[in-house]
Order: C-alpha cells, then structure tokens, then sequence
C-alpha cells in the first residue's frame, strides 16, 4: 500500500505489517527505513507518481539495523549509489540485521502468542528470512541533520537495539518513530501504542525510559514501524505505551 502525504509532505510505503517513509521537499528526498526486499517496486513506483527520478534521493536513513528495517538497503545503496545512514550502535546490525539477541527467544515467542502467527507470516512471505545487510553504512548523528530532507531532529532512543534513532521534523508535527514506539506488535498482534515485545527487544527497561524522548518532542503525529499513524499526540501515545508496559 502507497499512501502519499500520510503526513505534511512525508509518504507511506507499507506491506505485510512493516512501514518505510519517504520525506520530500524542494530540494529531494530523504528515505527513512528500508522495509522488507519486495517493497522496493512500491518506493519505484511512488517516484514516478510523485515525478522523481533516483537521482533526487539524497539518503536512506535507518531507524535501526533490524532486518525488517534493511529490506533493500543494499540494492539502493548499489543500484542508485545513495549513502545510508545509521546510528554507529547498529552499523554492524545493519550489516548483520539477524545477528542480535533479544530480551525473550523470538522463535518461541509466536507459539505463546498465536494472534502474532499471521503476521509474522505475511512477513516471511515478503521477504523477512532473506535479507542482506547493508555493509559500508555512514554514521548517523544526533541532532539537526542539516542534509536530510526536512532537517529532521534525530533523537537517540536505545532499548529496541542499542543504536535506535527516532526522527522529528518539528516544523510538521511529524516524529518518525521506527520501533521506539509502534501501534502494532507484529510478535503479539496486539494495536495500540507500545513497545516491540521482548522477543525482539534488546532491553524493555531501556526501550521504555526512550518513550521519555518521544513525549518531549510534542509531535502531533507519530509515524511508526509497524501499525497505522497515530495523530492524537506524543504525550498520549506515550501514556498508553507505558499502560501496555513491557511483554
């Protein structure tokens, strides 16, 4: 599913429970996350409905290095020569994005939760058990990242893996959350704001001392990974995130 300006001037690429983001001004493009291998004809297909070659995407920027969030990485770093960005906590994730250890074991996580079971499975179908890492990735840093599209905020929030980024473009209302906040769990099937759970967490006590860094941004619409927009504030994301709780 394409969804074009889900937010001021940033468009939604979303397949099989997983979202990327495409942020577009003026001067190009900036893409924030890399999906699954099979949503790359989608990101194709929104440059050519919104009258934009390759040559306008200024970078790939990577909330973190989960295999979910490289999908094709590599092919865009290959085939159109763009830099991709990373916080340095997860530049070899990204390069290894299977290779982490979460908090709970993933693979026996489904079993005692089974409403996770068709999502995980639309997931696999996309392309989830064949990822490549994206190797040769520049570090992402904290703080007003003057040469992205829209002079995003990034803001640091580890606990999902240790590198986790968030980004806010305050001039929008918008907070790009990547996995530091989401409004689906894949690995529960539960909706509503929350952390991942722990079977792909690294650490839930740190994910959820991140939710702080959220609810300072003030943004009216959170973006996340996974789940649909949320557009009733920070603040009340962050309160029904932190009722949820770790799981």
């Amino acid at each position: 599913m394409i969804t074009p300006n889900v937010a001021d001037g940033v468009h939604l690429l979303s397949h099989a429970n997983v979202n990327c983001y495409v942020i577009e001004d003026e001067q190009g493009i900036t893409l924030v996350d890399a999906g699954l291998p099979t949503m790359w004809p989608m990101l194709t297909q929104l440059l050519e409905e919104r009258n934009r070659r390759p040559q306008d995407v200024k970078a790939l920027v990577l909330t973190h290095g989960h295999f979910d969030h490289v999908g094709f990485a590599l092919r865009a770093q290959r085939q159109w020569g763009i830099p991709v960005l990373v916080h340095a906590g997860d530049a070899y994730l990204a390069a290894h994005p299977y290779r982490y250890k979460p908090q709970r074991n993933r693979f026996l996580y489904p079993f005692t939760h089974p409403r996770s079971l068709p999502a995980l499975s639309r997931m696999a179908a996309a392309g989830a058990l064949a990822v490549k890492g994206a190797s040769g990735t520049r570090p992402l840093g904290i703080g007003i990242a003057d040469e992205l599209t829209g002079r995003p905020a990034v803001v640091h929030t580890p606990g999902h893996p240790d590198g986790h980024c968030i980004l806010h473009l305050p001039d929008r209302g918008v907070l790009l959350t990547g996995d530091a906040l989401v409004t689906l769990d894949p690995y529960t099937g539960r909706s509503g704001p929350q952390i991942v759970a722990s079977a792909a967490t690294k650490n839930t006590e740190q994910a959820l001392a991140s939710l702080d860094a959220i609810a300072a941004t003030g943004a009216t619409t959170l973006l996340p990974g996974h789940g649909q927009p949320w557009k009733e504030g920070a603040e009340a994301a962050v309160r029904e995130a932190m009722r949820i709780g770790a799981h």
